[in-house]
């Protein structure tokens, strides 16, 4: 949980950072969101949260609620409303990045869809100029598109969605014999030394990511799709996925490039803080 202080020129001023509380209940969560802002909210004028999950009307939620635990329906923009006593909005953490970096690209694009294949599969969607979070706060959860009906089951509950198969965690999830056990950093390193089964899971992931944007492609028309997250920008992953998309009708190779703002260094809540400032 790193929020940070934001500038009037997007850059941060200020990071601090606690780990999510390991209760997952309310009163753990407004705890440290108190313990975080505090701290911070006399040099602020309004709050502007990236968050994990499904943002519907300020609450938290999740395709699977078992995943929230506790934290089901929690009032996230409320309570930093009341802790603060700041005007605050707040959408998916995927969305806010797509938003950033839809506003990183150097080129007159309109449509424009951002992957995020990190521990998860995430996204966002930019369409005719503006971020798009649908009427629920559903938009752009591509990681929970299908990608093999007979594939392994899901966080989510779902069989066969792109996460279980092309994130870090389903890659991982998917090693056996002598990488059984491995994370997706340690399985790269393997593939990178030549490791038949490493390079093979690799490139399974790369091949579900390919569909998924041509997927995408046929149902949004979008002129360019950005990659990010630790495995999007891993070291020769986003070749394998153009490799790929190559052998698919020219229609659906829709062009592809790297995000280019580091993950995890506040691409999401710059985002959000661009959308709140334009909207």
């Amino acid at each position: 949980m790193p929020p940070h202080w934001w500038g009037e020129d997007l850059q941060i001023r200020e990071r601090r950072e606690l780990p999510t509380p390991a209760s997952k209940t309310s009163q753990a969560l407004r705890e440290a969101l108190k313990t975080l802002v505090e701290p911070l909210q006399s040099q602020a004028h309004r709050v502007a949260i990236a968050s994990t999950g499904i943002i519907r009307e300020g609450n938290l939620l999740a395709i699977n609620p078992r995943n929230l635990g506790g934290l089901l329906h929690f009032p996230l923009v409320q309570t930093l409303e009341d802790l603060t006593g700041l005007p605050t909005l707040a959408i998916n953490d995927a969305q806010a990045a797509a938003w950033a970096e839809y506003h990183a690209l150097n080129e007159d694009t309109r449509d424009m869809v951002f992957i995020t294949v990190s521990t998860g599969v995430g996204g966002g969607v930019v369409s005719d100029g503006k971020l798009v979070t649908g009427i629920g706060g559903l938009a752009g959860h591509l990681g929970h598109t299908l990608a093999d009906p007979n594939g392994p089951v899901c966080g989510c509950g779902r069989v066969g969605c792109v996460e279980a198969i092309a994130s870090g965690r389903g890659i991982a999830a998917a090693a056996q014999g002598s990488l059984a056990g491995c994370d997706a950093k340690t399985i790269f390193s393997h593939a990178a030394e030549g490791d038949e089964q490493a390079s093979r899971l690799i490139a399974d992931s790369a091949q579900v990511l390919a569909r998924l944007i041509a997927d995408t492609k046929a149902i949004t028309d979008c002129q360019r799709v950005v990659v990010g997250g630790s495995v999007g920008l891993a070291q020769g992953y986003l070749a394998q996925v153009r490799a790929c998309l190559e052998r698919m009708p020219p229609g659906l190779s829709r062009r592809i490039k790297h995000g280019i703002l580091p993950p995890r260094r506040g691409t999401a809540g710059r985002g959000i803080v661009s959308a709140r400032r334009e909207g």
